[in-house]
């Protein structure tokens, strides 16, 4: 009996290895082709131990050489990707529009939600070969994105999304890279695109003084230097909400399974992070939402530009105020109108986000 259970053993063994081989083989030589169609993306388990393995062998802050044989171009491709209304339901849910939002008349896919939909795409860049940065401890400090055409576009067929980096910056806090990323109709038109601005701080490295805005604007590059820069004015609106210890489980659960907040959050604890924040993405979208409800959807309308730069991480739970204002600008010949908005810590001055919506 004890051979024959040794046997089973060792056969079971021997085949889980073969098959976990094949399939790291095969994922492999998928991320190789840059070009993949929806059914056939590396699963989250070979990507998530592309990331462990290097969150391990590298450290943030530090800028490290791309792998000779692809150059520095990091780029990749899913084609035939269809919108699922369940998730775009778990979405709303989670990002302050409600349940019902996809059931609404004359509204439009949240602006944020393609965000979604690249996720996985997100970490086949951060874990590539050639990402010149550790994908741990990476800090969402600025974000544009813009419509072209209005989002729901991508409810009528098959569309393309793309995640590519666009470059890497030296600043006196560490690394800065900018990653774009893009959705394109069934009719390869540009529907709408984002531009993600990452931080990897450099810890041994000390910082005298936090710089000034038009400092990290300098250093950034010009995709948040729309953010608005005046004080913020008396005719004001202003929203309070509270923010539950919940928001970044209920992100990583509602959003969809694919969501790299709960697969990072894993390693970030093990480095010593144990405080609970709500995700940047949550902020953003939450603050549209509020936005949406109060003036109206004409105010996110594509197409149309937004801008967010953030700030202090927000700590949960707490209590949050999003403030909204007109602004207009008289710099050219045609004054450009936008709308303003910020959130803060409720009673406080710790600013978590700003940002600004214009066309």
């Amino acid at each position: 009996m004890g051979t024959a259970q040794s046997s089973i053993v060792a056969s079971l063994s021997f085949w889980s290895v073969y098959f976990l081989s094949v399939h790291i083989y095969r994922c492999r030589h998928l991320l190789k082709t840059r070009v993949l169609s929806s059914d056939t993306v590396p699963s989250l388990a070979y990507l998530a131990i592309r990331y462990v393995s290097r969150a391990v062998s590298r450290r943030t802050g530090v800028l490290y050489t791309a792998a000779p044989q692809g150059g520095q171009h990091v780029v990749y491709t899913v084609l035939n990707c269809r919108l699922e209304t369940s998730m775009l339901r778990r979405f709303c849910s989670a990002a302050g529009y409600g349940w019902d939002y996809p059931d609404s008349d004359y509204r439009d896919v949240p602006l944020c939600f393609p965000e979604i939909l690249c996720c996985r795409l997100l970490l086949m860049v951060l874990t590539d070969d050639n990402f010149q940065l550790s994908p741990a401890g990476l800090v969402r400090v600025c974000q544009s994105l813009k419509t072209l055409q209005p989002v729901d576009e991508l409810k009528k067929g098959p569309f393309m999304l793309q995640v590519r980096v666009l470059e890497y910056r030296q600043i006196n806090a560490g690394v800065e890279v900018d990653i774009c990323l893009s959705a394109t109709s069934r009719t390869k038109s540009p529907v709408w695109e984002s531009v993600l601005t990452l931080l990897s701080k450099n810890k041994l490295q000390k910082v005298g003084r936090r710089l000034s805005k038009n400092e990290h604007e300098q250093q950034s590059g010009d995709f948040c230097s729309g953010q608005p820069d005046e004080p913020v004015p008396g005719n004001v609106k202003q929203i309070e909400l509270q923010v539950p210890r919940t928001t970044g489980l209920q992100c990583s659960w509602s959003f969809s399974d694919y969501s790299p907040y709960r697969l990072l959050s894993l390693p970030a604890r093990l480095f010593g992070y144990r405080t609970h924040t709500a995700p940047s993405l949550w902020m953003l979208s939450v603050c549209l939402a509020e936005i949406e409800k109060h003036t109206g959807v004409g105010v996110i309308t594509a197409p149309i530009n937004v801008t967010a730069q953030f700030g202090e991480p927000l700590l949960v739970p707490g209590r949050v105020a999003i403030k909204f204002w007109e602004k207009t600008k008289n710099l050219s010949p045609t004054p450009t109108q936008g709308l303003s908005f910020h959130i803060s810590q409720h009673g406080s001055n710790i600013s978590h986000m700003m940002g600004l919506i214009s066309r």
